[in-house]
């Protein structure tokens, strides 16, 4: 097996490519040992001293560290993965049910901007998001109020230097033109 590795703008982030579907539908995203405890390779991920956070894309899996330079995480995170793979353990438990549709329950717009709403989610699922997974990360919508969209930055996003710049040079720039009901654009924790 033969796992590629990317660097994302997130130098506290690096992309892992298994050549295996991850995901099949949804993405998840690990901030803590205890919450990774309903994937049993978040978990084995999250054993490696210096893990943070593990976010799962559809073919990527995105790693987070602290106070560890990846020289000496980057053999342990790449022989977990290959070892979960090789032992044919699903990437979530049975008992999981971490998805987008976990994510849209939290949603808050008023109901008379249903339409603006619905041309802010299809903007960001055929622009913004396949180009943010591209580095590990992703983008999901959770409200708009005021002319203010509020999104939520997950995976290599999530911590980023550069997530005020893509917000705001970005992605707050692309639904102004198309959208001219949004004024700013906000990044929020789920």
């Amino acid at each position: 097996m033969f796992i590629q590795t990317e660097a994302t703008p997130n130098p506290a982030t690096l992309k892992f490519l298994p050549g295996k579907v991850v995901m099949e539908s949804g993405t998840a995203e690990f901030r803590s040992a205890e919450e990774a405890e309903v994937s049993p390779l978040a978990a084995r991920l999250f054993d490696i001293p210096g893990v943070s956070g593990v976010y799962f894309g559809y073919d990527f899996i995105s790693v987070s560290k602290e106070n560890q330079e990846w020289q000496h995480l980057k053999p342990a995170i790449l022989g977990s993965i290959m070892e979960h793979f090789m032992s044919g353990k699903p990437v979530m438990g049975a008992s999981s049910v971490l998805s987008e549709a976990q994510d849209a329950g939290g949603e808050f717009y008023d109901e008379g901007d249903e339409a603006i709403v619905l041309t802010i989610k299809e903007l960001l699922e055929t622009r913004v998001r396949p180009a943010v997974a591209q580095d590990g990360g992703d983008i999901t919508f959770r409200g708009f109020r005021d002319g203010k969209v509020y999104l939520n930055m997950k995976g290599s996003c999530s911590g980023c230097p550069s997530s005020t710049a893509t917000l705001k040079h970005g992605v707050q720039n692309l639904l102004r033109h198309f959208v001219p009901e949004v004024q700013e654009v906000e990044a929020v924790q789920a």
